[in-house]
């Protein structure tokens, strides 16, 4: 079986990106092409020719097929090669192919899952299709990033630097408290829920500070799910929650771009306004993410120090050594 790293679907693009021209990508090291084919459907290919190894993306497209710019080769979407100009009379087989991968469009974003043979079974991150049809979906980012995704991870799970990385926005001195959380572990992830703070601006509608309960699920190496339901005395409209999906795509093993899906139950806030929120807060994380060191997430005992307050942190390195995750830790 291939390693977990390659049965994970993961974002690489706006969906708005994939247009008439090859679009080079970049996803755990590996160089790939995205096109439309003559259906508009998003196809993706291995950026390699397998004639002499030229860059695919150098190419053009051709009545919906990929043509290599070095020999003119033609690939459609699984990468058989459909034509050598060389060799007109030609059939290619096996060996003229390239290698491609599962390419699908969800929420705006295309993704990819490097083992097209596979992709069956590769995980996706929970997201929209457990929330209510009737919230409205925003999309926040990209932003890019230098360190691993399982920094990043780690850190939207982590409530105790609020009142310091975001005093005044998701915290502030003096409530730096974080009640015990519980977690629940299940065959494929774990959730966190009794997780309690107050904070000056409980999103980006709050006109009051107050408490925020918070929920996080894990069920990706990569991806994490929150949902805030913020107290009624800060100011939110009655039954508003809200849920936020991190998504990462890693480019190489300490550098990433992330997005946020955001699921919010108000649609008469500005969207700019949401979207400002969300920049702030992670302009505000990004330096100390920058600062860690190392920039993969160290998962051997005594690499570094845990107390009490790290039950989540603790739990998700767990759940990365439990999938065999190797890709941005050490």
């Amino acid at each position: 079986m291939p390693s977990i790293e390659h049965l994970l679907w993961l974002p690489v693009c706006d969906a708005r990106q994939v247009q008439e021209d090859p679009l080079s990508v970049v996803l755990m090291d590996q160089a790939l092409v995205l096109w439309r084919d003559q259906n508009g459907t998003a196809c993706g290919l291995y950026d390699q020719c397998p004639h002499r190894g030229a860059r695919l993306s150098l190419g053009r497209i051709c009545q919906g097929q990929l043509q290599c710019a070095y020999h003119g080769w033609m690939f459609e979407g699984q990468g058989h090669c459909t034509q050598v100009p060389a060799l007109p009379h030609f059939k290619p087989g096996t060996s003229q192919r390239a290698k491609a991968v599962a390419v699908q469009e969800r929420m705006g974003l295309v993704w990819v899952c490097l083992d097209a043979m596979h992709a069956e079974q590769a995980i996706w991150p929970a997201f929209a299709a457990e929330w209510n049809a009737s919230m409205r979906k925003i999309n926040a980012g990209p932003y890019d990033v230098a360190t691993s995704a399982p920094r990043i991870v780690e850190n939207f799970l982590d409530m105790s630097h609020f009142s310091f990385v975001h005093d005044g926005w998701l915290g502030q001195a003096g409530h730096s408290e974080i009640p015990d959380i519980e977690l629940t572990q299940s065959d494929t992830g774990f959730k966190i829920t009794n997780a309690q703070v107050w904070q000056p601006n409980t999103s980006a509608l709050s006109k009051e500070g107050g408490m925020v309960a918070y929920t996080y699920e894990v069920n990706h190496p990569y991806s994490a799910v929150l949902t805030k339901v913020p107290d009624a005395q800060s100011g939110v409209p009655p039954g508003y929650e809200e849920s936020i999906v991190l998504l990462i795509q890693p480019l190489t093993a300490d550098a990433c771009r992330v997005w946020f899906r955001m699921a919010v139950a108000d649609f008469d806030a500005d969207v700019e306004d949401v979207l400002a929120f969300q920049d702030k807060i992670f302009s505000q994380d990004k330096p100390v993410l920058e600062s860690q060191t190392p920039r993969l997430l160290p998962l051997g005992a005594g690499m570094e120090s845990n107390v009490a307050s790290d039950k989540s942190s603790v739990a998700y390195r767990r759940f990365l050594q439990k999938l065999a995750v190797t890709f941005g830790v050490c």
